[in-house]
């Protein structure tokens, strides 16, 4: 069994549903969050090996959210995993220190195959 953490951050609950699933039957821990204002503080319980963020989420948004936390002494080694429907995924990914992205919709053979390259990187 493998023992890292995944933390979503999407205020889809549908998506937040059916990516803990595949996430945990692949053998992921995975904890979620609907909102991205309180990313440190959620880092700080969860302590997770990967992000997955998408873009819009309310509040602060997940670009803001993901330069929050590679600005942070602490946790800017957490690879994060941009997700967005957005046609140029790729350019916000970049732009928010994202170590990579994924497109919406993706399948769930992209989603694995992701989260699994991200972390042997790390």
């Amino acid at each position: 069994m493998n023992d890292k953490t995944i933390l979503i951050f999407d205020d889809d609950k549908h998506i937040l549903d059916v990516c803990s699933i595949i996430l945990t039957d692949a053998g992921y821990n995975v904890a979620v969050s609907e909102t991205s204002h309180d990313i440190i503080e959620r880092v700080e319980q969860v302590k997770p090996d990967a992000i997955l963020m998408d873009n819009w989420i309310p509040d602060i948004g997940g670009m803001k959210a993901t330069q929050l936390l590679k600005q942070h002494p602490d946790y800017k080694h957490i690879p994060v995993i941009y997700c967005s429907a957005n046609n140029e995924v790729h350019l916000l990914a970049d732009k928010a220190g994202a170590e990579a992205y994924l497109s919406k919709p993706f399948n769930i053979f992209d989603l694995e195959e992701m989260v699994k390259q991200i972390l042997e990187k790390k």
